[in-house]
């Protein structure tokens, strides 16, 4: 065994190999910020979230000119187009002269664009242009929040145009806003005044933070498909936007601090610049909903794996413990769980729980409860109608005989044995319903069928 597997092999048993119960809570904070910044660094080398990055990056370059007209044609009719410019060179602050440079070629760009003589096929182009990057964002972000019901396209459309609308108007009438305050004669009368002049200076040092974090809130609440809490949302913004700061500040001193790569790229150095910048930006803003994901959801954290894969046993298992947990809820007369409250009260991921949910509905074993959303799930039958050995063999024998594989030949001895291994499992679970499972789950009694 080299180092770098004894070193794996350590940290392995440092982080999942001991149980969290009965350890202090210091040190059970100390693991689960170690599953954390282990979980982050396995997404970010082993998984697609740089490159997710990467695609933005190129989407970016598409997206960016036609992006910035359609905002500018928009924050036109409300007087507040003139923060564009300022709001992109802050954007683009750490390459130093050369963002200055590219602000302005973009900013050129846009006034010269001229949505009026596009035609209709141009203006469908710039719009689809525009609405492909959001599409990729949210692809994005949808892929850190293990989201795999994606909402339909013509549900999604009018969001897209109530955030090419609506949210740059906010947004830069929110700028506009701060900066008349600071050209307020009242605010200006305060700032003269000693306490306040060092809050106000202090607040002017912290603003750029505060509005770059905001920025990542908002967008982590409503772009990816699925319910994020504020809580996590603000954590995870908190930390992006501390990064941004840091890895903005750190790159501009490397290219402030070095002349070589104009001497090797020459003019295309300014690109070459730009693209690693947005990259990081992306890569950033992926890191922070990759940890407002994990804070609301830690159950992610309990295995080494981003998805971990469960075996037939654990399948079964977990079919029958979904099984038990909705016919208790139906036999109390508690309304029926959805699978947020069942990966919760299973301690699993919710992957898991829903990618078994998804084979019990196809099996006819359970229903949704539409058209909620999300959705909760009822039994199909009445607990007392659905047999231990029904339950199981609708999750042994999930997509038999479909046409999607092809079943291998078996011989007489296999074929054999696979009848008596049924025919011992029919046996032993004779008479035994959903029903008195959960019953005996309840009162912490012998399983028993009914007579």
């Amino acid at each position: 065994m080299n180092a770098h597997s004894r070193l794996s092999e350590r940290l392995h048993i440092a982080l999942w190999g001991q149980p969290l119960d009965g350890l202090p809570d210091w040190k059970i904070k100390l693991i689960w910020s170690g599953r954390l910044l282990y979980a982050l660094a396995r997404d970010m080398t082993r998984s697609n979230l740089s490159l997710h990055a990467m695609s933005l990056v190129y989407t970016t370059l598409l997206s960016l000119v036609p992006l910035l007209a359609v905002s500018f044609s928009v924050l036109k009719g409300f007087g507040v187009h003139n923060q564009i410019e300022p709001l992109l060179g802050n954007v683009l602050s750490p390459l130093g002269t050369n963002g200055r440079e590219i602000t302005t070629k973009i900013i050129g760009f846009v006034d010269n664009m001229q949505v009026g003589v596009l035609g209709s096929v141009g203006l469908a182009m710039l719009l689809y242009t525009v609405i492909s990057l959001i599409q990729k964002i949210e692809q994005a972000f949808n892929y850190a929040w293990r989201v795999t019901d994606v909402r339909p396209f013509a549900q999604r459309f009018p969001q897209y145009l109530s955030l090419l609308t609506l949210g740059p108007v906010l947004f830069f009438s929110a700028l506009g806003l701060s900066a008349s305050l600071g050209n307020n004669q009242f605010v200006q009368s305060v700032m003269h005044m000693a306490p306040m002049g060092v809050l106000m200076e202090t607040l002017s040092l912290v603003a750029p933070y505060l509005m770059i974090s905001l920025t990542f809130a908002f967008v982590y609440l409503f772009v990816p498909s699925t319910r994020v809490h504020l809580s996590s949302a603000i954590l995870g913004a908190l930390i992006a936007g501390l990064l941004w700061e840091s890895v903005g500040s750190l790159f501009g001193k490397v290219m402030a601090g070095s002349t070589q790569y104009t001497a090797i790229y020459s003019s295309l150095a300014i690109l070459i610049l730009f693209m690693i910048w947005v990259y990081l930006g992306w890569l950033i803003l992926l890191i922070g909903t990759t940890i407002a994901f994990y804070y609301q959801n830690p159950e992610y954290l309990a295995t080494r794996d981003r998805d971990a894969r469960l075996s037939n046993r654990v399948r079964e298992r977990l079919a029958l413990a979904i099984g038990v947990s909705i016919a208790e809820r139906y036999l109390k007369g508690e309304p029926p769980p959805n699978a947020e409250m069942l990966a919760k009260q299973l301690r699993l991921a919710r992957n898991q729980v829903a990618c078994m949910l998804e084979m019990l509905q196809r099996t006819h074993t359970i229903l949704p409860t539409l058209p909620d959303d999300p959705p909760s799930y009822v039994l199909a039958r009445a607990p007392e109608g659905i047999g231990i050995k029904d339950l199981l063999d609708a999750v042994r024998a999930f997509e038999e005989g479909n046409g999607r594989y092809q079943e291998p030949a078996q011989s007489e001895a296999v074929r054999e044995i696979e009848s008596r291994i049924d025919a011992a499992l029919a046996d032993s679970l004779r008479g035994i319903t959903l029903r008195d499972l959960a019953v005996a789950e309840t009162t912490a009694t012998p399983v028993s069928p009914h007579p």
